[in-house]
């Protein structure tokens, strides 16, 4: 039996009739509500290394893409020889008159021994087609090895065996050594000796030779990732749903592999930058007049003796790239995957 005290003095509650329900609270910040882009996303921002690195990556794409811009802006070009049609810039042995290189308000990062060129165009430009080269070949093996990768991975057997004896040659053989032998027998297929070879003949035989011997790391690597994941249960339950090889593998297998995907090509194209850079000096590849890295610092090689200037612009910036661009791919690596971290 209730007490008459405890029933008059407990609290009477009513309900308010206008009252509004109460909504859910809003997520906590670093929940669970986020996908995995968006939480490598955050984990890059985090990284100073990564974003200034990808910040120096962006500046020499732009100064590439703009080079025609940024030299009409300028007023000069890369190919007109300043210091033999004019005075004042050469002298009587053919190098700048001037401190550092030749160094001016006219000619910002000095003008070229011998021939006088201005040094400023013939570095945008030599970006620009090291860029180009290099991102084309990145672009095709990285496309070429996920081709050959999954196919092997998924159907096994026979075709695997072969594959993985195909990339077990082409990892084993010295491709530096086959690109200097074989160059002249390719460039004289298309070309006979007499006749000058075309600037985007040389192109197009780079990027064909660097994709052939270039896509085999990529391949082997998606290939034992598909090894292990054509066993899990999800594909397993898209062959019982009667799912197609083809829907299987760029619906179900191709959407985990994105991220070694995108760590390999982020490591590759520095590598192919120094790689034909390199063929460039060793006369491999593209040649004098037309700017590249490579040539630069071939060119700066023979003076630099006498003018240390020319060769310090194509071989400080060329390291630049090369670092920013593996800091980033490091960068890239760490926030898709932090198991890595070091």
């Amino acid at each position: 039996m209730t007490s008459p005290l405890s029933s008059a003095t407990a609290p009477r509650v009513t309900a308010d009739p206008g009252a509004v329900p109460p909504t859910p609270s809003a997520p906590v910040r670093g929940g669970t509500g986020r996908s995995p882009g968006r939480i490598a996303w955050l984990r890059f921002r985090r990284d100073r290394t990564g974003v200034v690195s990808a910040v120096v990556v962006v500046l020499f794409f732009v100064a590439g893409i703009a080079a025609p811009l940024i030299a009409t802006v300028y007023g000069k070009d890369p190919y007109t020889t300043y210091g033999q049609n004019g005075t004042g810039l050469l002298n009587e042995f053919g190098f700048p008159i001037r401190p550092n290189g030749g160094i001016s308000g006219d000619f910002w990062f000095g003008v070229e021994p011998q021939l006088g060129r201005d040094v400023f165009t013939l570095l945008l430009y030599g970006i620009r087609n090291s860029l180009l080269i290099a991102t084309v070949t990145t672009v095709l093996v990285t496309l070429f090895g996920i081709a050959v990768g999954l196919t092997a991975g998924y159907l096994g057997g026979r075709i695997d065996g072969f594959v993985g004896r195909v990339i077990d040659i082409l990892l084993a053989f010295p491709s530096t050594l086959f690109f200097i032998a074989f160059w002249p027998v390719m460039i004289s297929v298309f070309v006979s000796p007499e006749e000058n070879t075309p600037t985007w003949l040389t192109v197009v035989s780079l990027i064909s030779v660097m994709t052939a011997f270039g896509w085999a790391p990529i391949a082997r690597l998606l290939r034992g990732e598909v090894l292990a994941l054509r066993e899990r249960e999800f594909v397993e339950s898209a062959k019982v749903t009667g799912a197609s090889p083809a829907r299987i593998i760029f619906r179900e297998l191709l959407p985990n592999l994105w991220t070694p995907i995108l760590i390999q090509a982020t490591l590759a194209l520095p590598m192919y930058v120094t790689t034909e850079a390199a063929l460039a000096f060793l006369g491999v590849g593209l040649s004098d007049p037309t700017p590249d890295w490579g040539v630069m610092i071939q060119r700066g090689a023979q003076v630099y003796q006498n003018d240390i200037t020319y060769m310090l612009f194509p071989g400080l910036s060329m390291v630049i790239f090369v670092i920013a661009f593996n800091l980033l791919g490091d960068s890239v690596r760490d926030a898709l995957d932090p198991k890595t971290r070091r």
